[in-house]
């Protein structure tokens, strides 16, 4: 590997479907994974393709319940391409002897490239270079370049090339039993131009996907014509006959385009496929636009990192990646939202969930119109939201956990435990902070941005219908503070009290994340209006039926909320988790290689995490993620409670030796809650986070989907934890804190319209703003802040920071846990 190439050698069944995955290939409209041309969805492989937003939903027959899910569907194929020698079978992947595999992603150009020497079962030897795209120049383009030579062979050769709508959604093996039909094929034909054309129509949703390709096939130069062409039910495929000669290569270049009959400015989507690739031209010059497309998008995106270990440069740029290809200004039109685990599988089914927590920060300090445009696709759920509210009970907002097409709650009611088989209930959907998650974004992208409009026309309603939620959902106790009970937190281990039956029983109460970001919701509404023009506010208070008296209950509840503590003054992650047995973490690590899903374990031996202290990933430490010391002593200080700065070590420390890191976002959010009390554990956990998917550490899962927001999670910890960037007002704050294995870092942010680049070292912080026409901001480091207008540059000599003994002696101890066998 170097620091812009993802390299494989070597064929491998078993690490076929996590390739796919880390070389997928997307522009923010579609994602390609990178199977094979020739293969077909069995154990090894898994040819998929995915629309943004592309749902629909079916009704299944599961454990006597009848489940209707919504699935990211997986439509028609456009690779199949595949060869046959004098009249043999046609190769598949397993089929043949390589004498030579190298696969390559390059991170730079987002170029595909599968370079194979094999033998087939007749001892011939053919060598296949091929190159792939998925267009960001032209979001409906995808191309495929194969060159064939026959290198001891001469003879006749048959190359199939087609387009397939049989496919189905199988790619995730405890969804199988879940009907994964969606599609049916409206057309399969081939006309005029030498194009293949497929409609296809989703079950449910009724909306239509077409494809249409072009295959070209040369030699010295000449082109030969199909021989044959075979339209199917669901496919349409071509033969070309070619007269192969020793030594002497066989081009072979696929164009394809797919369209939607939700797309912008068309007539009709297979007219427009069809168009679409009568146009096109050649792979070379595709190739050539993608190209600079990324060379643009790179200027904009990369973090440089200088003398960084382990490979930290290429893991960073390749999340980097995958980002830009869930997310792009294709996607900006599209309606969608961001699923944590990217267009590129079918794992929670593509679903929408709060991992935009952690993937905005880096978009909106980037290219903000990204933020802004999936910031409105939760604006135009919030009726959905509203009815969700009232049929709860509540008023104004409650969004869903899982959302899809609609904004409906897409959540599981029920999930199989792979490891018993059993089907048990799911109750994901009590995570109601999601609603904070989402205010929390509109809050800090206006911080960014300074975007008023959209704070005006969309975002301060979305903030103020979340806060009407949670003043509802909270209710007076006897102590005088009031309680929000019935839901879980962030650690999905824990859904309901010991004994309880989940179904009927199900959500805990005064989770400390959930109430302290509900308060912190309530808290904020006054500057959000305050920062809209005052008819403006009048307009939407108004229309929100919004007036003093309900405005001065939502103050008193964010001063009110209840927040539990242990005895010893530790934040305990909900109420009652004080009195929960503490986990055998040596015996069950002695029993289990992995205990990272934990819950599974505990449900298979007929036991529960609900009896334990144990977590899925970070709880009560995400408020040490999401905000900083000074403003957490200002959400406790309004609620009435004493907060110490000791308290965020102590509680880093007890919930670590809690934690089984059953999410990929836990690493993030625990590398970031201890950048600054110890940067070389901090590093080491942000190390994980940027091989989880490449390592696939969680035994199967990333084949099904990249981790989106733990790969978005690592970037901002380069982007901000250890730079120390903080939004405040007209103000960016820096307080950079390297890691020692890391020597300098450079890149570049967005601030209120200025575009600064900013290069750190161990011991300096330069920061230029580009040349354009904007306001000045302010810079600030420990105190001296400058203010800055385009075309000028400011150094900043940075301060050592003294660590105290006392967390010096902490972490000694710690590494001596860790080192006897303990999970953190």
């Amino acid at each position: 590997m170097n620091d812009w190439q993802l390299k494989y050698s070597g064929y491998d069944p078993g690490s076929e479907g996590l390739r796919e995955t880390l070389c997928a290939l997307g522009n923010g409209y579609i994602v390609s994974r990178a199977a094979a041309p020739n293969a077909v969805a069995d154990d090894a492989h898994y040819p998929g393709t995915y629309l943004a937003g592309g749902y629909d939903r079916l009704t299944s027959e599961i454990a006597d319940h009848r489940i209707e899910n919504e699935d990211l569907v997986n439509i028609p194929n456009w690779l199949p391409l595949t060869i046959r020698a004098e009249g043999g079978d046609w190769l598949r992947p397993d089929d043949v002897g390589y004498l030579d595999y190298r696969q390559e992603l390059d991170l730079r150009s987002n170029v595909l490239t599968r370079c194979l020497r094999f033998r087939d079962g007749e001892g011939r030897v053919t060598r296949w270079d091929e190159r792939r795209i998925v267009s960001m120049h032209d979001p409906h383009l995808a191309a495929l370049s194969v060159t064939l030579t026959p290198e001891n062979w001469s003879g006749a050769l048959t190359v199939r090339s087609g387009i397939d709508g049989s496919v189905i959604n199988w790619g995730v093996a405890r969804y199988r039993d879940l009907d994964g039909r969606h599609l049916e094929t409206l057309d399969a034909s081939r006309e005029d131009g030498n194009l293949l054309a497929l409609r296809s129509r989703f079950v449910q949703a009724r909306r239509e996907v077409a494809l249409a390709a072009r295959t070209s096939v040369a030699v010295d130069g000449g082109h030969i014509p199909a021989a044959r062409t075979e339209t199917l039910a669901d496919m349409a495929r071509d033969e070309f006959d070619v007269d192969a000669h020793e030594g002497r290569s066989v081009r072979i270049e696929k164009i394809a385009a797919y369209f939607d009959s939700g797309d912008n400015a068309i007539s009709e989507p297979l007219l427009e496929a069809m168009n679409h690739v009568r146009h096109a031209r050649d792979f070379r010059a595709l190739e050539e636009e993608h190209v600079q497309a990324w060379s643009h998008l790179w200027e904009q995106f990369d973090i440089r990192l200088e003398n960084a270990k382990d490979d930290a440069q290429l893991k960073l740029r390749l999340h980097v990646l995958h980002l830009l290809q869930t997310t792009s200004i294709h996607s900006v039109d599209m309606d969608v939202g961001v699923p944590p685990r990217g267009w590129h599988g079918e794992a929670y089914r593509g679903h929408i969930m709060w991992d935009e927590l952690f993937i905005f920060p880096y978009l909106t300090l980037r290219m903000p119109v990204l933020t802004r445009a999936v910031l409105r696709y939760r604006y135009r759920r919030l009726d959905e939201a509203r009815r969700a509210a009232r049929e709860a009970g509540l008023k104004g907002a409650m969004f869903p956990w899982q959302s899809g097409s609609n904004g409906r709650e897409e959540s599981q009611r029920i999930h199989l435990n792979p490891k018993s088989g059993r089907w048990i209930p799911d109750n994901s959907w009590r995570q109601r902070h999601i609603g904070s998650a989402i205010a929390y974004n509109v809050w800090k992208y206006v911080q960014a941005t300074d975007d008023r409009d959209f704070l005006r026309d969309y975002g301060a309603e979305l903030f103020c219908e979340v806060a009407r939620f949670w003043a509802s959902m909270a209710q007076e106790r006897d102590d005088g503070r009031y309680g929000i009970c019935g839901v879980m937190g962030p650690d999905e281990f824990h859904t309901a009290y010991p004994g309880a039956d989940p179904s009927m029983d199900g959500g805990l109460d005064n989770n400390a994340y959930t109430n302290i970001m509900a308060s912190w919701v309530l808290s904020r509404v006054g500057d959000v209006l305050e920062q809209i023009p005052e008819d403006e506010r009048r307009r939407l208070c108004e229309r929100l039926r919004l007036g003093p008296e309900e405005l001065a209950h939502w103050d008193e509840v964010s001063r009110k909320l209840f927040i539990p503590f242990h005895e010893d003054g530790m934040i305990s992650q909900f109420e009652g988790y004080e009195k929960l047995k503490e986990f055998d973490w040596d015996s069950y690590g002695a029993k289990h290689d992995n205990l990272q899903r934990l819950d599974r374990i505990l449900e298979a031996e007929d036991d529960d995490p609900n009896n334990y202290k144990v977590s899925k990933q970070a709880d009560v430490l995400m408020i040490f993620y999401l905000f900083s010391r000074e403003e957490i002593e200002q959400i406790f200080e309004r609620l009435g409670y004493k907060f110490t700065p000791d308290m965020i070590f102590r509680n880093v420390q007890y919930y670590m030796h809690r934690t089984s890191h059953g999410s990929t976002l836990s690493w993030v959010a625990h590398a970031w809650v201890l950048a600054r009390a110890d940067r070389q554990r901090s590093w080491e956990l942000a190390q994980k986070a940027l091989n989880a998917d490449l390592a696939d550490v969680q035994g199967g899962t990333t084949p099904e989907g990249i981790h989106l927001g733990a790969m978005a999670g690592t970037v901002d910890l380069m982007q901000r934890c250890y730079t120390g960037i903080e939004l405040r007002g007209n103000t960016l704050i820096f307080n950079p804190r390297l890691p020692d294995e890391v020597g300098r870092l450079k890149s570049t942010v967005r601030f209120r319209r200025q575009i600064l680049d900013f290069e750190i070292t161990q011991d300096e912080l330069t920061i230029s703003s580009r040349s354009m026409t904007a306001h000045p901001v302010n810079i600030a480091y420990r105190g001296q802040v400058r203010e800055v207008s385009p075309g000028q540059t400011f150094s900043f000599r940075l301060v050592p920071e003294i660590k105290p003994d006392r967390l010096q002696r902490e972490r000694e101890q710690e590494r001596v846990r860790s080192a006897g066998g303990r999970h953190a």
